[in-house]
């Protein structure tokens, strides 16, 4: 990795410097990092790299056309076009939680393999950690999410199917999501076994 992804790792800690994840402590930077090492890890280059470290960015600014230009215009046009294919949406405010995710599960049939990848990771890292929380909190964990526990399942196991249905992944990845997703939905499953 060269001075563009160390200028990236430092816009992208800006971007997100009071942001912290739904569990409201850890720093928002953890999830960007582990997303950007699951990309590095699975193959992706440099361009695939930056844009795991600002899959978010524009989701989560309020002024989406300025970070949009200044993406393009510090990292290039291919690293914006595979942020934007990360976003469920890029206009402010958000329209309804349903409404989006399915509008997003549609562009996973034609985005780049790139931004498929970005997605893949993002998604493995949300869902392993959605697990570990759900292991510590039990149902609680569902109050902080849009979707309440059946619609992140649906999304979970839907963008599964359509990541799977597009052959363009590691196959490898495919797998860790797959079991990351299984894994989550065993685990609520026998927690609604015990009530």
């Amino acid at each position: 990795m060269g001075p563009r992804f160390q200028r990236a790792l430092a816009y992208a800690a800006q971007l997100h410097i009071d942001q912290v994840r739904k569990d409201s402590l850890t720093p928002y930077i953890a999830h960007l990092l582990a997303t950007t090492s699951l990309v590095l890890e699975y193959g992706g280059n440099e361009d695939e790299a930056i844009a795991a470290l600002l899959h978010d960015a524009l989701e989560d600014q309020p002024n989406d056309g300025q970070t949009r230009a200044e993406i393009e215009t510090q990292f290039g046009a291919g690293v914006l076009a595979i942020v934007q294919a990360c976003s469920d949406t890029q206009v402010h405010p958000k329209p309804p939680w349903r409404e989006r995710k399915e509008a997003f599960l549609k562009t996973l049939a034609y985005i780049s393999p790139s931004a498929c990848l970005v997605i893949a990771a993002d998604k493995l890292h949300n869902t392993r950690t959605l697990a570990r929380e759900f292991r510590e909190h039990g149902e609680a964990i569902w109050q902080r999410f849009n979707g309440g526990r059946a619609g992140t399942l649906w999304f979970s196991r839907t963008l599964l199917a359509a990541l799977q249905a597009r052959n363009c992944l590691p196959a490898a990845l495919l797998g860790e999501l797959s079991s990351a997703v299984a894994e989550l939905e065993s685990l609520v499953a026998s927690r609604a076994n015990l009530v």
